[in-house]
């Protein structure tokens, strides 16, 4: 049996060799459904593997085949109703 976190993680697809891991920072999250909201849009972008976000600590760990654009991902977190406050 795993412990429980306080994090919301999607995607279950194993990441490619080449496979991007980057770690931003998202002021805002309070809760599960944070969480939630912040991975849903970023899952969106094209080529994301895996997203998992922390509210407690405000970082979002976004797993994807190829660099995200930062646009982008500022544009999935503001739709999101929350902000990208840069790379952690």
């Amino acid at each position: 049996m795993t412990a429980k976190t306080d994090a919301t993680e999607t995607g279950s697809r194993q990441p490619h060799p080449g496979a991007v891991t980057a770690v931003y920072q998202v002021s805002g999250m309070s809760c599960g459904h944070c969480e939630g909201a912040v991975s849903s849009e970023l899952s969106e972008l094209p080529g994301v593997t895996s997203v998992q976000a922390v509210a407690a600590t405000g970082q979002v760990t976004v797993v994807s085949e190829s660099a995200l654009d930062e646009d982008a991902v500022r544009a999935a977190v503001d739709e999101a109703g929350y902000e990208l406050t840069g790379r952690a």
